[in-house]
């Protein structure tokens, strides 16, 4: 493989030009910067390239013994993590200094945190996407939602719980609840070797649609997981491809409800020769959290 050097001095397109043949066929990384590629492009004529990730992206999406290990492990971290976070919650605690308590645990059970942090959402704040946590306090009533992950030895986990502060849910939301947990777990019995991505996909979404939520799911079902939160492939409607073992991906169908919230309860799945292993365990039901020691008597 012959190497190309260059200085601060350099034009670094120039250099990628006089490394490659125009005449040949192009493969260029799916990262590979516009701001490079670009001008590559029109100095060279290119016109044969494609991105050609796809060889170690599918690598990657089939885990070895040794990363399911890593995986597992980062899920009981999370697991565990969701365990001390929901003793933790009580009226008046704001939603970043829940999220710097998750990242703090994290660090006390030996885990690598995101550089992104978790979503910590309080209240009318779970109806905004991608919501980052901010100063809102927590108040008696309010739902909570908890979507977290870290790593080990690089390798990611991420799951989503609800809870509510001081009482139980209101019954509209108890409902909502329901039908996404029942389309996760749906999507999960369906979960094996050689099912169609987009079936259980399917799977989900006809439980929320058959509830009346169609319209309020619009997302996909899950994303495939490693060394990237959301790595190559996904479970989505246009995702034709079928699962293999070794395969670790997301599912999560919800219900998004604008201004009031958003609800779903989310697992990784990691594909065996017989079937599926849920990489979660911390409970799908809504917990109450910031009662005292009393009251939960």
């Amino acid at each position: 493989m012959k190497k190309f050097f260059f200085s601060d001095l350099d034009d670094p397109v120039e250099v990628l030009c006089s490394a490659i043949d125009k005449n040949s066929r192009l493969g260029v990384d799916k990262l590979f910067p516009a701001k490079f590629f670009v001008p590559m492009i029109h100095r060279l004529g290119l016109k044969d390239f494609e991105v050609s990730s796809l060889c170690v992206d599918e690598v990657r999406a089939v885990k070895d013994a040794k990363e399911i290990e890593w995986m597992r492990e980062s899920s009981r971290i999370n697991d565990l993590t969701m365990e001390k976070i929901a003793q933790f919650l009580s009226e008046g605690v704001t939603e970043i200094e829940t999220a710097d308590k998750i990242q703090q645990i994290y660090k006390e059970l030996g885990a690598d945190i995101y550089p992104w942090g978790p979503s910590v959402c309080f209240g009318t704040n779970t109806a905004e996407a991608h919501h980052t946590p901010d100063k809102t306090s927590l108040r008696k009533g309010d739902i909570i939602l908890i979507d977290t992950g870290c790593k080990v030895n690089e390798y990611g986990s991420d799951m989503t719980r609800v809870f509510c502060c001081g009482q139980e849910a209101t019954p509209f939301q108890q409902e909502i609840y329901q039908i996404v947990r029942t389309a996760t777990e749906t999507a999960e019995k369906l979960c094996g070797p050689g099912v169609p991505l987009a079936e259980i996909d399917r799977a989900a979404r006809k439980v929320i649609e058959d509830a009346g939520y169609g319209a309020n799911f619009n997302h996909r079902t899950g994303h495939f997981i490693g060394l990237e939160t959301h790595d190559y492939g996904e479970v989505s409607p246009r995702n034709k491809e079928c699962t293999l073992p070794g395969n670790i991906f997301s599912i999560e169908p919800s219900i998004y409800l604008e201004g009031q919230f958003q609800l779903y309860v989310e697992d990784l799945v990691l594909i065996t020769e017989d079937g599926c292993e849920i990489l979660n365990h911390y409970p799908h039901e809504i917990q109450v959290v910031g009662l005292s020691h009393e009251n939960q008597k």
